[in-house]
């Protein structure tokens, strides 16, 4: 099912961003829907700052409140801009478009 990187949600966005950083489709966990780490942690970095801030700093993704649509970021000397309810989910729909594009396939149990 492809959907709008802008409209990534939950495990979907989890899903997504997992893929970027290089997880397999074998780590994850279709009945809870969620990815394990190397360290057999759950990998939530659109929830989780200890796992989504170093994927900000590393992609020089800026951040700031938007007080139409919670919060926006874009990538550093881009105007491309992503929001979402939080900073991290705003961010890490930044994260997903700057690797894989405005839409992406995402398998259907994730929707």
């Amino acid at each position: 099912m492809k959907i709008k990187t802008s409209e990534l949600i939950g495990s979907a966005l989890e899903w997504a961003v997992a893929k970027c950083e290089g997880y397999e489709d074998k780590d994850f966990c279709l009945d809870d829907k969620y990815f394990r780490d190397e360290d057999d942690v759950w990998y939530s970095p659109s929830t989780d700052w200890s796992q989504g801030g170093p994927i900000i700093e590393r992609g020089l993704i800026v951040i700031s409140p938007d007080p139409q649509h919670g919060w926006r970021a874009r990538p550093y000397m881009d105007l491309t801009e992503f929001y979402g309810p939080t900073p991290l989910i705003a961010a890490m729909r930044c994260y997903v478009a700057s690797k894989l594009g405005d839409k992406i396939e995402i398998p259907e149990n994730l929707k």
